[in-house]
């Protein structure tokens, strides 16, 4: 069994959640997103909600390879956190930064955890994350960090999976809707990337 360390998991998360915007660019704007798109950008209103909402359940997801920190795993379990967080980490920054060019708020991340660790969000951002494909609930999240053992990966894959289909089902819908070129690409990724790793995981949970 292989143990995850800090230098493979801690290290990357902290410079990519310091990478990312400190301050809301709209603070207190509850409008829907992309409600404000000027004609004739380069993207429209489902470009806005695709990022907007795929900043959070990225950075959920990280939160979930961040539990696993510490704990014995099969080095393929290993392998897989280590490339979603390589994935997902970058292209969270990428699409903080069209929000920033596109004059829209990007969700905050300003403790360096943010959303990531969940003490940086309040209760609105809570229900949001509820509603969202795939999100998983807090009481789930609390449930897995009290596993223990080779219950603890199972369940870790399990979630995994549900989490990456709402993943896949929000890029089909930006795939769908979308018009900005590098959100169109960045879902078309998503989608071929995290089917593939439902793939694994579902053959890892069949051994």
């Amino acid at each position: 069994m292989a143990r995850m360390t800090p230098s493979t998991l801690r290290s990357r998360r902290t410079l990519a959640a310091l990478a990312l915007p400190l301050l809301l660019t709209a603070c207190g704007d509850d409008s829907e997103p992309g409600a404000a798109v000027p004609e004739g950008a380069d993207h429209n209103a489902a470009d806005v909600r695709f990022v907007t909402e795929m900043i959070p359940h990225h950075a959920q997801a990280l939160r979930m390879v961040d539990m696993a920190e510490g704990r014995d795993l099969t080095p393929e379990a290993e392998q897989l956190m280590a490339d979603i967080e390589a994935a997902q980490a970058p292209e969270i920054e990428q699409m903080s930064r069209w929000l920033e060019e596109w004059d829209q708020p990007v969700p905050d991340t300003s403790d360096g955890m943010g959303m990531m660790g969940g003490d940086g969000m309040d209760m609105d951002d809570m229900e949001h994350m509820g509603d969202m494909l795939g999100a998983m609930s807090e009481e789930a999240l609390a449930e897995l960090d009290g596993a223990e053992g080779t219950v603890f990966e199972r369940m870790w894959l399990q979630m995994m999976i549900e989490h990456h289909e709402g993943a896949i089902e929000m890029s089909e819908t930006e795939l769908d809707e979308g018009e900005h070129q590098g959100t169109l690409d960045l879902a078309a990724s998503i989608i071929e990337s995290q089917r593939a790793e439902i793939d694994l995981m579902e053959s890892m949970l069949e051994r």
